[in-house]
């Protein structure tokens, strides 16, 4: 059994979390500290981009020289430390000695992750300070505030989490992420913060993390675009005493999934000038990975986000990227559906249907599908967002 709980990223027991300002954003509380009662089990996924930020390349190296185990994560808004060269590494290696020192763990025990402008160096004297001046607040009760701490260009926070009950016995997974513009991850996604209170050992910890992603912060996109600093820390505290081992293992991913999908889900969501959560489904795909390239090339396009948001049930843009995404596509025997309406099927259009489409794409929870007619029985689901003028605005004055 799964049932939504509150409570984000401390809901699990053996956590605590705290969030301050420390001056790198103009307003508002940019640094929040996630600490563990005590050393725990820790997995993560990163950014496959090859422009790779300070922190990724500082919390890989340190979860290698543990071997999988992690006491806290320091994470910033408002400075990516992204492309600062070894002065950016010294900083994002500062971070992670604060907080080591602040909790009072070994170093490689700390995980370190950044968001904001590419480019500028992470002032890691004010993140100290602010690590110095969280560590006293840290709190059960603090994971709002944290969520809040990590923002960028996000509406709100955005947190989750469920209890599971199942053979290995009672226990919670928690969560928190960021991400509203730069999002298509091709591993996770911007910044995301698991943690749970079963107690699983590392390697399955990686295991579970990696099939929960895939198709959930993996099947999610805004603007196409993936970060240099895309990161998914999972910790597992083992407070709860539930011990998740093989057997376990499958009912432990469908709650990590099920938190996973509503936090990629609010991502979409509450994108840059987004005002329509999309799910594009493809169908008869050949193989799955026909069908998730289809569904990531009808989501990313422009002209689809853009006639979306205009509410226009342009389904011949539908039809114009399934035969262009390079997957085996039969568009005389295709179909394209629009909310209630099928406007395209086996060479057949039916206008009649339009308005139907039109006042589907009049509310803000949109549903595409594309079969792609081959009679494969692969399908695969990605959720976008609109593409509004408001998008535009925000990413033209991002610096100025």
């Amino acid at each position: 059994m799964i049932e939504a709980t509150g409570g984000g990223i401390t809901a699990a027991e053996g956590f605590q979390a705290a969030a301050v300002s420390c001056g790198i954003k103009a307003e508002g509380p940019d640094l929040a500290l996630l600490v563990a009662d005590r050393a725990t089990s820790a997995a993560a996924v990163f950014t496959t981009n090859l422009t790779v930020a300070a922190p990724v390349v500082v919390s890989k190296r340190h979860l290698e020289q543990s071997g999988g185990k992690a006491r806290a994560i320091a994470v910033n808004s408002g400075c990516a430390n992204a492309c600062t060269g070894d002065a950016g590494m010294t900083a994002a290696e500062t971070m992670a000695a604060s907080a080591a020192a602040a909790v009072g763990c070994p170093l490689e025990h700390v995980l370190v992750a950044s968001t904001g402008v590419i480019g500028l160096l992470l002032d890691a004297t004010r993140v100290a300070r602010g690590i110095e001046a969280a560590a006293p607040a840290l709190a059960r009760d603090a994971h709002a505030a944290a969520a809040r701490a990590i923002m960028t260009t996000d509406r709100g926070p955005k947190e989750a989490a469920v209890r599971v009950a199942g053979r290995a016995g009672a226990f919670v997974i928690g969560g928190m992420v960021k991400g509203a513009g730069m999002i298509e991850p091709n591993m996770a996604t911007m910044l995301g913060f698991l943690t749970t209170d079963a107690a699983v050992e590392p390697p399955l910890l990686r295991r579970a993390l990696s099939a929960a992603v895939g198709d959930t912060f993996n099947a999610i996109t805004v603007d196409g675009e993936c970060s240099t600093n895309d990161s998914v820390f999972l910790l597992a505290s083992g407070a709860s005493g539930a011990r998740i081992d093989e057997a376990a293992y499958p009912h432990f991913v469908e709650g990590l999934r099920s938190v996973c999908g509503t936090l990629a889900r609010a991502i979409v969501r509450g994108g840059e000038g987004a005002t329509k959560l999309v799910a594009v489904r493809v169908s008869g795909g050949r193989t799955a990975e026909d069908a998730r390239r289809a569904a990531k090339a009808i989501a990313n396009s422009l002209l689809v986000k853009t006639a979306l948001n205009g509410g226009d049930p342009n389904w011949g843009r539908l039809v114009a990227v399934a035969g262009r995404a390079g997957v085996a596509f039969e568009p005389s025997r295709g179909r394209v559906r629009i909310g209630p309406a099928t406007l395209f099927a086996d060479d057949t259009v039916f206008a009649e249907r339009e308005p139907a489409a039109a006042a589907h794409l009049a509310g803000d929870e949109v549903e595409l599908e594309v079969d792609l007619g081959t009679g494969g029985g692969h399908g695969a689901t990605v959720w976008t967002c609109d593409l509004s003028a408001q998008y535009v605005r925000i990413n033209a004055d991002y610096r100025t």
